[in-house]
């Protein structure tokens, strides 16, 4: 039989595709400008009740750790740095968690995006 008539719907499919073309971009922009803000951002987590806090960046660089006095202990380096580690872990997770929730907030109108591939375009 062959390949006759092409695309179901003869001459509608290159608006149709041309609409999804402006769409992807639209949503490219978006998603870079979310990616910007994000990246500005800081989030900070503490350990200890408080003893430890841990600043990172959007971009996930630390850019501040605070102390409590109490908390330094010369007799228990390892116990300060458990707390260190473990709140640096958390402010990440916050980072994590703010990118995902960017991410589906931009893709959520744009289910059958990913079925693009099936196009061979």
């Amino acid at each position: 039989m062959g390949r006759k008539g092409g695309f179901p719907g003869g001459m509608g499919m290159p608006g149709n595709m041309n609409n999804l073309m402006k769409q992807a971009q639209r949503m490219q922009r978006q998603m870079e400008e979310s990616q910007k803000e994000l990246e500005e951002k800081e989030f900070t987590a503490s350990a200890g009740g408080g003893a430890v806090e841990v600043t990172v960046t959007g971009k996930r660089e630390v850019t501040k750790v605070h102390l409590k006095e109490e908390v330094v202990d010369p007799e228990d380096i390892e116990m300060l740095e458990d707390l260190i580690v473990a709140a640096t872990n958390e402010a990440l997770r916050k980072v994590e968690e703010e990118t995902a929730s960017s991410m589906s907030k931009l893709t959520g109108g744009m289910g059958g995006l990913g079925g693009l591939g099936g196009l061979n375009l």
